[in-house]
């Protein structure tokens, strides 16, 4: 079991728990996947931090531990794709070239707000590929796993979570993508 001992100092300063333990902290997507994720933490948030550059500022977090999930949609004809996203957040996911040629689609954007929140139960600002729909690829930049511990999303603005950035590569659905962001 992880511990707040385990973690880099600026972590664990934020006190978190083991996610397993709190899943009333998380959306529901999120508890439900959270047996993927087993050394994930949660801390919790006021929701006005949600944002990574508010939350980095207030609690004096490199921002290069921070990693953001994005829905990008695309289509081909009549096939639209959806995948999901991990890119640290000194990075920009490469949506135009890396994302479109390997979703295969002529052309792909961002998905709009309300569709990435119905399609994934989560809050806009939550966003997380724990507990994403089972027939989302996630794509994972290469240096979020490289990064060791990173905090991304709970699903939830009034959280976050805590995890090693290789656990994420354990998702069912998940792909490291080399090049992803840059």
């Amino acid at each position: 079991m992880v511990s707040a001992d385990d973690l880099p100092d600026y972590f664990a300063k934020l006190n978190p728990v083991p996610a397993a333990e709190r899943p009333d902290l998380v959306a529901a997507p999120v508890a439900a996947a959270l047996k993927h994720v087993p050394q994930a933490l949660v801390f919790e948030i006021d929701p006005e931090l949600a944002d990574t550059a508010a939350l980095c500022a207030e609690f004096d977090l490199p921002l290069e531990t921070a990693a953001n999930c994005v829905v990008i949609a695309g289509s081909r004809g009549e096939v639209d794709k959806t995948v999901a996203c991990m890119a640290l957040a000194t990075t920009r996911v490469d949506v135009n070239r890396t994302v479109r040629k390997k979703l295969d689609v002529r052309k792909c954007s961002f998905a709009p707000m309300d569709y990435a929140v119905e399609a994934t139960g989560m809050e806009y600002g939550g966003i997380t590929p724990v507990g994403m729909p089972d027939d989302w690829p996630i794509w994972i930049d290469r240096a979020v796993v490289d990064a060791g511990w990173v905090c991304i999303g709970s699903g939830v603005r009034s959280s976050k979570l805590l995890l090693p950035g290789t656990a994420l590569a354990d998702l069912p659905g998940a792909e490291v993508v080399e090049g992803l962001a840059g």
